[in-house]
């Protein structure tokens, strides 16, 4: 199958689809980095825990969500690796098998997507005399190099991008004044969500403003409830 770099393609108007797979798994390490580390800090917090007791459990919840993240991505994207290998290993024995039946289908293709039988059909044996593979891989399958699974790159952004991000709201109940630590990690949170989203949104070029609003809606809704949990079934500790 042949491959080409999609954002290279057009240096001048650049596609933004190609971010797409290390995006996904960035922002949602990042995004799953601060709720976790914050939720876990507003519900020790509310219990009445002293701080030592909230900052051992925001690095203890750290180390393991981090941990979490990676392994969750390798094996999630790994699953989805091993599904487009054995997809295209049964397109190349069918094409090996029944060139023209592979044709015809490559053809219809074509033609679902507007072009006429006598149009569709020349396509496909353009295409196939090109490379036969890579045309059914990409129009029949759907799957492309932009979008090939990659289950090292992932977990390996989604486990530095939790570890960023979590470092955020530990750092304001770390630094926060006695007293004080519910409020701070509430204030760094929202604060890191807002970036979050523009800088995600930014990234791939989508507009800022309402993915700031999504994100920070739902990350202050999961720090309310835990933080609620917290303060309905907390014992202090101290």
């Amino acid at each position: 199958m042949s491959r080409h770099s999609f954002a290279d393609a057009h240096p001048d108007d650049p596609h933004f689809v190609s971010r797409s797979g290390w995006l996904r798994a960035a922002v949602l390490g990042a995004n799953d980095g601060i709720l976790s580390v914050a939720s876990l800090l507003a519900g020790i917090a509310a219990s009445g825990a002293d701080r030592h007791a909230v900052l051992l459990a925001g690095i203890a919840g750290l180390s393991a969500g981090a941990l979490s993240m990676a392994a969750g991505e390798y094996v999630s994207v790994s699953s989805q690796s091993d599904t487009e290998r054995a997809d295209i290993a049964r397109e190349k024995q069918a094409l090996h098998e029944d060139p023209e039946g592979e044709l015809r289908e490559l053809a219809e293709v074509y033609q679902e997507r507007g072009l006429s039988p006598e149009t569709a059909l020349l396509v496909a044996r353009e295409m196939s005399a090109h490379d036969a593979l890579g045309a059914h891989v990409r129009d029949e399958l759907g799957l492309s190099e932009v979008h090939a699974a990659n289950p090292l790159q992932a977990a390996f952004t989604s486990a530095l991008t939790f570890t960023t991000a979590g470092a955020l709201p530990l750092l304001g109940a770390w630094l926060a004044p006695a007293g004080q630590i519910l409020p701070v990690v509430l204030v760094a949170t929202v604060l890191a969500l807002a970036v979050l989203g523009a800088v995600g949104a930014r990234t791939g070029g989508a507009p800022a403003g309402r993915a700031m609003l999504r994100v920070v809606f739902w990350g202050v809704i999961a720090m309310a409830v835990t933080a609620a949990i917290g303060k309905l079934f907390g014992v202090a500790v101290g």
